[in-house]
C-alpha cells in the first residue's frame, strides 16, 4: 500500500521484550528502498526503560531497519491519534545482510527450515488477555453487562483491526475481573506475531484514547487472575493438506503432529524463559489456574502446556482442516517473533530426533497419583533462566550475541525487583505492559 501524503510512516520493530520501538518517517520520503538507521545496543534494553550493562555492543556500531513492504497497514480511528501507516521492518546490517539480533529473520527463518526439512508448513494465531484498570465496579465473568461496561472501547478496537487487515474473530469478557480478550483469524507465522504486536499496540492505544488505563500484565495485581498470550497454531503439507488430525489415534493427533508436539513438551523447561520472562510470570504458572505449571499435552484441557483443541463438526463440517494446537504457556513479556519461532523449533527438534510421539492426558490433572511424574516448568525466573542454559537445543537456536543480551536484561530484572514485594513488582509491570 501506498501511504497517503501529509501523514506519517512509523517503520516497527519489536524488541526482546515485545515492545514496539522504530522511527518515523514523512509519507512523501517513503517508498520501497526505504530504511532507517538503529543501534545494536537497543538490543539490550530491557522492558524497565534502559540499556543493560553486560552487552556485546557498546556505543559504536549501527544497522538499519528494513521495512517489509508488504506488511504495511494504515491505522486510523484511535481516538486522538492522526491516521499513519505502521511497516514491519527487519533488523539488518548496513550492507543488507541479516543482524545477528533480529527476532522477525528468527522467525522466518525457522519456518523455511521447516518447509525444506519436513515439507510442513505453519499457520498460527495469537489470543491475548489484558484488564481494565479503569473500572473498580463488581463485574460477572463473560457477561453481556461486563461487554457493554466497556464500550464504545471494544468496537473501535475490533473496527481498527479490521480496518487495517488483522482480521479480529471475537472480543470478549473473561473470567477474571475486568479481564478482556481479542482474538483474531489464523494467517501465516511472521504475519501471525505481526497481527499480535497491531492487537497489543491498538488496544493500548484505544483505552489511551479514552484516559483509561489498560494492562496485559500476567498479574495485574497481587493474587489475581493472570492474563496469558495463547498462540494457536496448525502444521499442513505446503500443498495446504492437514497433517495433525488423524481420527485412528488418541486425541485425533496423527502420529508426526504428536512427535512435533513431543519436542515441545520435552524442551518446554528451557523454553520458558522465553515464553514466560518476567520476575511475576511464575505466579501465574501454578495448577489450578485455568494456567499450566506441567508440560503436558492434554485434551480440551486448559490447563495443559500444550492444549488439543475442539472441532466445530456441526452441519457436517470436516474436522481435518481444524484439529490444532494450542500453547497456553505464554504471556506479553515474551517477544511474540521468539515466542513462535521458539515453539516450531522445539517441534522441529521433536521431527529431527523422531521423539516418541507425546501422550494424550485425557480429563482433569490428578498431580498426587497418576499424573504426578509430568515435567514441572520453572517456578520463577532465576530457575527459567537457569533451565535456558542448561538446554543446550534451546540456546543453540539463537545466535550468541541475542542469547548475551537476554541473559543481561533478565538479570538486570531480577537484580532491579530482588528487594521489592509481590504488589510493587505487579504495579510495575502493569505500567510497563
Amino acid at each position: 500500500m501506498r501511504p497517503r501524503p501529509g501523514e506519517l510512516v512509523f517503520l516497527a520493530v519489536s524488541d526482546l521484550s515485545g515492545i514496539t520501538k522504530g522511527r518515523a518517517v514523512r509519507a512523501e520520503d517513503f517508498d520501497e528502498t526505504s530504511s532507517v538507521g538503529w543501534v545494536p545496543a537497543n538490543l539490550g534494553i530491557g522492558p524497565l526503560g534502559e540499556i543493560v550493562h553486560g552487552l556485546p555492543y557498546g556505543s559504536t556500531g549501527d544497522c538499519r531497519l528494513r521495512p517489509d513492504y508488504a506488511s504495511a497497514v494504515r491505522i486510523t480511528d484511535i481516538p486522538g491519534q492522526e491516521p499513519h501507516t505502521l511497516v514491519f521492518t527487519d533488523i539488518v546490517e548496513t550492507d543488507g545482510s541479516p543482524w545477528a539480533g533480529d527476532s522477525r529473520t528468527f522467525l522466518r527463518d525457522t519456518v523455511k527450515m521447516l518447509e525444506d526439512e519436513f515439507g510442513l508448513t505453519v499457520t498460527a494465531a495469537f489470543e491475548h488477555e489484558f484488564t481494565d484498570l479503569g473500572d473498580d465496579s463488581p463485574t460477572h465473568p463473560f457477561s453481556l453487562a461486563a461487554h457493554r461496561s466497556l464500550e464504545p472501547i471494544g468496537s473501535q478496537i475490533m473496527n481498527a483491526l479490521d480496518k487495517m487487515g488483522a482480521e479480529p474473530e471475537n472480543w470478549l469478557p473473561e473470567y477474571a475481573p475486568h479481564q478482556f480478550e481479542v482474538t483474531v483469524r489464523p494467517t501465516d507465522a511472521v504475519s501471525a506475531a505481526d497481527r499480535a504486536v497491531l492487537v497489543r499496540d491498538t488496544v493500548g492505544a484505544v483505552f489511551a484514547g479514552h484516559h483509561r488505563d489498560v494492562t496485559f500484565s500476567p498479574l495485574p495485581k497481587a493474587g489475581a487472575g493472570g492474563s496469558g498470550v495463547h498462540v494457536h497454531f496448525g502444521l499442513t503439507t505446503l500443498d495446504g493438506d492437514p497433517v495433525v488430525y488423524d481420527p485412528s489415534r488418541p486425541g485425533r493427533v496423527s502420529e508426526k503432529a504428536a512427535k512435533f508436539a513431543a519436542g515441545i513438551l520435552h524442551h518446554a523447561p528451557g523454553m520458558t524463559a522465553i515464553f514466560a520472562p518476567l520476575v511475576i510470570s511464575g505466579e501465574r504458572l501454578r495448577p489450578d489456574n485455568w494456567s499450566t505449571a506441567r508440560a503436558f499435552m492434554g485434551l480440551q484441557n486448559r490447563e495443559a502446556l500444550l492444549r488439543i483443541t475442539p472441532t466445530n463438526e456441526m452441519e457436517g463440517r470436516d474436522p481435518a482442516p481444524q484439529l490444532h494446537f494450542e500453547f497456553r504457556g505464554g504471556d506479553i513479556g515474551a517477544n511474540p517473533y521468539l515466542l513462535l519461532g521458539s515453539i516450531l523449533r522445539a517441534g522441529i527438534a521433536g521431527l529431527r530426533e523422531d521423539m516418541d510421539p507425546a501422550q494424550v492426558v485425557q480429563g482433569d490433572l490428578d498431580l498426587e497419583g497418576e499424573h504426578k511424574d509430568l515435567p514441572q516448568l520453572p517456578e520463577d525466573l532465576p530457575e527459567a533462566l537457569a533451565a535456558f542454559q542448561a538446554d543446550s537445543e534451546v540456546s543453540s537456536w539463537f545466535t550468541p550475541e541475542l542469547v548475551q543480551s537476554y541473559l543481561a536484561i533478565k538479570e538486570h530484572e531480577i537484580e532491579t525487583f530482588k528487594d521489592t514485594s509481590m504488589e510493587e513488582r505487579c504495579k510495575r509491570y502493569a505500567e510497563i505492559f
